[in-house]
């Protein structure tokens, strides 16, 4: 026997009782996405919303911004705003940090048995394909850390499939070991140096050390957006340093070293290098 699929109100009803137990919710559409921002939040032209990687102001009505639009509000979730996303809803989502919550996403049959030979028993829902593992705790997410495993924690949402089966336990070791990457070597690289054709306003060795250390600090201190803090921060040193040539190869694998330790590649770092140079025309 087949089972009707859930209408609109269904999905809006399954939103609210969720949202009732302060579970974070959000409308999926067609194909199990969620809804395209409005044209005043279109390319995150409106800044983003305050818990994004990236803070910003908006505050639109609509479901804008995937994850972080994810509300308890039950006001919004039946306002005049998100009725038109509920009309077209083909699913419900829900932040699984928000509410202190990892989900362990097993997309086969071969990461299910991995998770059943590896990881302490949880509250498990079935899903098209495999299984999802529930944990109390949340952490940070990344798709792919293992064949068919992704882990959905912050930062992003999990489409709701019920509450599945099981007691819910700890967030394991284990499971936060799965996105803990080793560093990349850094490797040495080899970039031409701007040579000085200008006077040296330095004055002081020192001067000059702490400009570079200051610029280490800016690139190892970057919480987010590092392809562009690496360039802008290589933009200013050779702005300051680079016309006098008191900047040496050394000082700038420095620099280059502080970038691949937050995971940019020698070759970032060396067009990050050559286009902070074109910009200053040198």
């Amino acid at each position: 026997m087949t089972h009707p699929a859930p209408t609109r109100r269904d999905h809006l009803s399954t939103a609210l009782n969720l949202a009732n137990r302060s579970v974070p919710v959000l409308p999926l559409r067609a194909g199990k996405v969620p809804f395209g921002n409005c044209p005043d939040c279109r390319d995150n032209a409106c800044g983003g919303r305050p818990n994004m990687k990236t803070p910003g102001p908006c505050s639109c009505p609509r479901p804008c911004h995937a994850w972080a639009a994810a509300t308890t509000d039950p006001a919004t979730l039946t306002g005049p705003a998100w009725a038109s996303s509920w009309k077209q809803a083909a699913a419900v989502a829900y932040h699984p940090g928000g509410v202190g919550l990892t989900v362990v996403d097993l997309d086969h049959a071969d990461a299910v048995a991995w998770a059943r030979r590896t990881l302490p028993a949880t509250r498990t829902v079935p899903t098209t394909r495999g299984e999802h593992w529930i944990y109390q705790g949340a952490m940070g997410s990344a798709n792919d850390v293992l064949d068919g495993v992704d882990i959905k924690s912050t930062m992003v949402y999990a489409r709701w499939r019920g509450p599945g089966t099981g007691t819910m336990t700890a967030l394991p070791d284990t499971v936060r070991a799965l996105i803990v990457k080793e560093p990349s070597p850094v490797r040495p690289v080899t970039v031409a140096v701007p040579a000085g054709v200008g006077e040296c306003r330095h004055r002081t060795p020192a001067y000059l050390e702490r400009g570079i250390t200051m610029a280490e600090q800016q690139i190892t201190g970057a919480a987010s957006g590092v392809h562009a803090t690496v360039y802008r921060t290589f933009l200013a040193v050779l702005s300051k340093h680079g016309r006098c040539g008191c900047l040496t190869e050394t000082h700038m694998q420095r620099l280059f070293a502080a970038a691949q330790t937050k995971g940019e590649s020698p070759r970032h770092c060396t067009d990050a290098w050559t286009n902070a140079r074109t910009a200053l025309g040198m």
